[in-house]
């Protein structure tokens, strides 16, 4: 696994998000222009950027106390439930944006900054078993770029 190049992920990130959003409308931003299999909508790009800021605050929240406790229990979350909200529709990026560049320059100085034990300290979650800082550093360099493909498969289809 190439940690730098996934670190470089997380740095780049909240650039790669502005750049993508920068001049949209509100409509743009708040239109389901997809639609999931089921006929269900997909999330709009407001609901796409506001979810990267809640959940990577959320991992980072995770890699903390996987730091500081001995494999804390971690929770999870309800993201469906969670874009559904007012907050998470709403056209206005700048709080979101705001939480991303200062969270993600934050979670790079934390990443940069591990031992290599560290990597392997975990804690559990419903959802993934063996929650390690590595599995983590790979799932949300990942989970950026599955949401950078959704937005501009959002803003193809309009």
């Amino acid at each position: 696994m190439d940690r730098i190049g996934l670190i470089n992920k997380i740095r780049i990130l909240p650039d790669q998000i502005a750049e993508l959003v920068g001049g949209l409308s509100d409509e743009d931003l708040t239109t389901h222009y997809l639609l999931k299999p089921d006929g269900s909508p997909e999330w709009t790009v407001a609901q796409n950027v506001h979810h990267l800021a809640e959940t990577h605050m959320n991992c980072y929240i995770r890699c903390k106390l996987i730091m500081t406790e001995e494999t804390p229990q971690l929770w999870g979350n309800f993201v469906d439930r969670w874009a559904e909200m007012p907050a998470a529709k709403s056209a206005d990026l700048t709080h979101s944006m705001m939480i991303l560049r200062g969270l993600h320059a934050q979670w790079v100085v934390f990443w940069e900054n591990l031992a290599e034990d560290d990597w392997s300290k975990m804690g559990i979650h419903p959802r993934a078993p063996e929650c390690t800082l590595e599995f983590l550093l790979e799932a949300y360099a990942q989970h950026g770029e599955d949401h950078i493909d959704q937005i501009q498969r959002t803003l193809a289809a309009k």
